[in-house]
């Protein structure tokens, strides 16, 4: 091991603030802390390594509900531990804060950071998720009977012309038993911006041929993002 790296860090001794490091590995794709080695990665030993063997993993526990697997090494007499941080299936916090592992910085997330990454521990994208506010009247009629008329003319859609705002929305898996999805309402809303103010949407076509999907306002485009 020549340097620190995404999965690796290096500490000469313990301090309660690398539970945030643990939470950052935790969060991201794993990895493992050496406690009694330098930046460069040499072993310096550790004083009372085993009486922290023992302490650490009630102490992980406690903060982060975690139980990672601590090894004691030696190497030319010199103890130091070995902490192997697995990635965890759901969020993780300490004292109510998100850390993330990018490279060998750890960083805390905020903001729509951490938004997008809760999501996606859920399985979840924000164009999914539901829109406890909005309503059908917050639908607008003319924008889902162009995109009637759009998919007709592209053929990308069976017959959609008979079915109600409502029955096309859950069609599109737009709707559900809980509500309006965000995607309903960037799509098909009268004003997205009274419940996302910052939200826009980038679409880009790539080639000559026109296909892709209909959208407000008669665009077609492939692919899109969303930033709210």
């Amino acid at each position: 091991m020549n340097s620190e790296s995404q999965n690796i860090e290096w500490k000469q001794s313990w301090n309660d603030d690398y539970l945030k490091w643990i939470c950052g590995f935790a969060n991201a794709q794993g990895g493992r802390i050496f406690i009694g080695k330098d930046d460069a990665g040499n072993v310096t030993g550790l004083p009372k390594a085993k009486k922290l063997l023992e302490d650490l993993p009630n102490k992980i526990r406690d903060q982060l509900g975690l139980m990672p697997h601590i090894n004691l090494l030696e190497e030319d007499g010199k103890a130091y531990l070995e902490i192997i941080v697995e990635p965890s299936t759901v969020p993780i916090s300490l004292r109510g804060s998100y850390y993330w592992r990018s490279g060998s910085v750890k960083q805390e997330l905020k903001g729509h950071a951490l938004t997008d990454f809760l999501l996606k521990k859920m399985g979840m994208t924000w164009d999914q998720v539901i829109q406890e506010r909005a309503t059908l009247d917050d639908i607008d009629d003319a924008t889902i009977a162009l995109f009637k008329k759009e998919a007709v003319t592209a053929g990308r859609l069976p017959d959609i012309s008979g079915l109600s705002n409502q029955e096309l929305l859950k069609k599109l898996h737009l709707l559900t038993d809980k509500g309006l999805t965000n995607a309903a309402l960037v799509l098909f809303g009268k004003d997205p911006g009274e419940f996302y103010p910052n939200l826009f949407v980038k679409i880009g076509r790539f080639g000559t041929q026109h296909g892709g999907y209909a959208f407000p306002g008669g665009l077609r485009g492939q692919p899109v993002s969303v930033v709210a």
